[in-house]
């Protein structure tokens, strides 16, 4: 059973970040990444709002970029799901299917998911018309009119870069108002292919080999009503990815990991960077900012063990 100092679980931008750190600190480092490096970040068209980049950057490249310095300095990366973890004395344990891994410190950077609609049609119609992901399934869409669900940035920048593929785009939004950022609502309310429906939400995705369109609630007067559309993406927030957490750290009400000063958990030499952490500003830059706390504070730690 290889031993290493430090062990990050994500490899979005927080986890990329420790790991950059604690390697070039010389601390052995190993990072699990269950489907590529980047995280949510790799599958964001452009990224408008990161240091350093006065025209933006694909989210690709970034994610790329920041893989290759974290390797650049001894990073070792495993794509596997981590599946439990045990805290044996001063070691922390981690399983995964195909090995037992153990870790002096471990810092927690497993992020969030996509959150689904929880309506009929939505999973049995996932990858058949209902996506969470425009950069990847956006050009499947070409000349096709597109249902965008959610108000907040997200939705407007993957709505905005569906406008490239699709003839129409509509935005479908529980309130009458956009929480996006107001440069993002500007775009998306003067682009010529997006419309609006305001104060509804969707009850029911309409298949059944491949998505034909969706029914629409009104929520102010409860009036229902069929939306035809060849797709349906949806962006309206994420869930942590914290499952596997459980009975490990301490988890709040919503299922993010709690930390306090310096990026510590409720357990010993266990830290919390990135979305997955409560509070978080999701956020990549905030995301890599923590990564650096937590991969400092995780140096302190292993420096008076």
């Amino acid at each position: 059973m290889k031993q290493y100092d430090v062990i990050i679980i994500g490899g979005g931008g927080a986890g990329l970040t420790a790991a950059l750190y604690t390697s070039r600190a010389n601390l052995s480092t190993l990072l699990f990444e269950k489907l590529v490096p980047g995280g949510q970040i790799a599958v964001t068209d452009l990224v408008e709002n990161y240091p350093g980049f006065p025209d933006g950057i694909l989210g690709p490249d970034i994610a790329m970029k920041m893989e290759a310095q974290a390797k650049k300095y001894g990073t070792e990366t495993r794509f596997e799901e981590v599946q439990s973890l045990e805290k044996k004395d001063s070691l922390i344990e981690i399983k995964t299917a195909r090995e037992t891994y153990q870790g002096k410190a471990l810092i927690l950077c497993s992020g969030a998911s996509f959150r689904m609609l929880q309506v009929p049609g939505e999973k049995e119609l996932t990858g058949k018309g209902v996506s969470y992901c425009a950069t990847c399934d956006g050009a499947f869409f070409k000349d096709k009119e597109i249902v965008v669900v959610g108000g907040g940035d997200s939705a407007m920048q993957e709505g905005l870069f569906l406008t490239k593929f699709a003839t129409k785009v509509t935005v479908v939004h529980r309130r009458d108002q956009l929480r996006a950022s107001p440069i993002l609502q500007q775009r998306a309310k003067d682009h010529p292919k997006i419309d609006f429906i305001w104060n509804s939400v969707v009850e029911k995705i309409n298949g059944p080999e491949k998505v034909s369109g969706v029914v629409l609630k009104n929520v102010q007067d409860g009036t229902t009503s069929d939306f035809k559309t060849d797709g349906i993406f949806i962006f309206i927030g994420h869930d942590p990815n914290t499952a596997f957490l459980k009975g490990f750290v301490k988890l709040d009400e919503s299922g993010y990991v709690q930390a306090a000063e310096g990026m510590k958990t409720s357990v010993e030499g266990v830290f919390a960077a990135g979305e997955v952490r409560a509070g978080a500003t999701k956020q990549l830059v905030a995301a890599c900012g923590e990564g650096c706390e937590a991969a400092l504070a995780a140096q302190a730690y292993l420096d008076h063990a």
